[in-house]
């Protein structure tokens, strides 16, 4: 039997420490589901695409991996990718506490 949904890319939270995640970490659970919001007007990164728990920015999909899913995005195809917290790690560095996975939805 196929799965549900495939795995597109697997990463920690980029700038996790420099935003929110620090303060709802504890909340955070495997299998949570995230919200990706691209971040057009970005001074820093045209591509960056944001990632939110509820109304709280955990941080950023790294800039090695955000520009061919905020082109994605950008153009309406956000409603195929599912995003999860894929781990959770308190006691690790804060560069590596939270692991997301975003998995395409399988539409058959």
């Amino acid at each position: 039997m196929a799965e549900r949904s495939k795995n597109y890319c697997y990463f920690y939270i980029a700038g996790f420490k420099y935003w929110d995640g620090l303060f709802v970490q504890s909340k955070l659970k495997v299998g949570q589901k995230l919200r990706l919001v691209p971040e057009l007007d970005n001074p820093f990164d045209p591509h960056a695409i944001a990632i939110y728990r509820k109304k709280t920015k955990l941080g950023f999909v790294p800039r090695k991996l955000n520009e061919g899913l905020a082109q994605l995005l950008y153009f309406g195809h956000g409603e195929i990718f599912e995003t999860y917290v894929a781990e959770v790690n308190l006691d690790g560095d804060p560069w590596e506490r939270v692991a997301v996975s975003i998995r395409v939805k399988d539409a058959r």
